[in-house]
């Protein structure tokens, strides 16, 4: 049994093809990945585009990103005070503007802080239930980016901060 193991590593072929092999599927996967995927093309004014929701949305975190190509958006929580969300959004672009609101409630225009058109901030009436939705519109450039996320993130709880208060109230 040791003698054919040894004789089939010392073959020169098995050799160079077990040198080879990986080298040929590393280009393989490189090719067929060129070959297939989708070029990426330029937003095109008075489109509308949707917007990928990050898993950060679903979780309390306390923010949400949301993306579409060069388009990156952070919808941060300022928390919940007299029964307002005070949300910030932050864009990596300057943006024309922004609409934002509880699913069930008309949006609201949300107000640049600052003159770059990157920083957004609005208040919104508190969500009344744990299954609420957020919609944001933005536009820039004449084209449009919409999304629809959970409203799970507006609370920053973390494992920390929930041991915390449990040692605050023993």
């Amino acid at each position: 049994m040791m003698s054919t193991i040894t004789r089939l590593l010392t073959n020169k072929h098995v050799v160079i093809a077990m040198l080879v092999a990986p080298v040929l599927a590393v280009i393989a996967y490189f090719a067929v990945d060129a070959s297939v995927s989708e070029a990426p093309k330029a937003a095109q004014p008075g489109k509308s585009y949707p917007l990928a929701v990050r898993s950060n949305c679903r979780y309390t975190s306390g923010f949400c990103q949301l993306e579409n190509g060069d388009m990156k958006l952070k919808l941060e929580s300022q928390g919940i005070e007299d029964n307002q969300l005070t949300l910030r959004l932050i864009s990596e672009l300057p943006l024309e503007g922004v609409r934002i609101g509880l699913a069930q409630t008309s949006p609201q225009a949300m107000q640049a802080t600052g003159n770059k058109g990157t920083h957004w901030l609005v208040s919104l009436p508190a969500p009344k239930s744990n299954d609420a939705q957020i919609r944001v519109a933005v536009s820039m450039a004449g084209s449009h980016y919409f999304a629809q996320t959970p409203a799970t993130f507006i609370e920053h709880k973390t494992f920390y901060t929930e041991h915390q208060q449990a040692q605050d109230a023993s």
